[in-house]
């Protein structure tokens, strides 16, 4: 069975990219949300494998989405995406429970990479 993966970024595009990827290495999308508010619904709802969620966001941001939805499920595989020169954001959400994080622009075989390593 395809594992079940949650997007989450405020531009629709980079969902779209992300969707395309994944779903050509077999990876299934089951939802999408535009913010952290949404995503944390989303969770609730669809109980993904993996969320992979961008840092910055309107609504709430993706590190205090990584703290509710780890307080969901304290074992949620989560991935943080980021643009170039955030590092201090990439460490608060790893220390927030994030189990990875990916770099902007996005390359495809390093998403491959991070979503092996944390689902399989």
């Amino acid at each position: 069975m395809a594992k079940g993966i949650l997007l989450v970024d405020d531009a629709a595009f980079m969902r779209m990219m992300l969707k395309d990827i994944l779903v050509k290495n077999g990876y299934e999308v089951l939802g999408e949300a535009e913010n952290g508010l949404k995503a944390v619904e989303k969770y609730k709802e669809l109980n993904p494998d993996l969320v992979i969620m961008d840092i910055t966001m309107p609504e709430m941001d993706g590190i205090e989405a990584v703290k509710e939805i780890k307080k969901i499920n304290p074992s949620a595989a989560v991935i943080m995406c980021s643009a170039m020169g955030q590092q201090s954001m990439v460490i608060e959400a790893i220390q927030s429970g994030a189990k990875d994080f990916i770099v902007k622009p996005f390359q495809a075989d390093r998403i491959i990479e991070a979503v092996r390593k944390v689902i399989g």
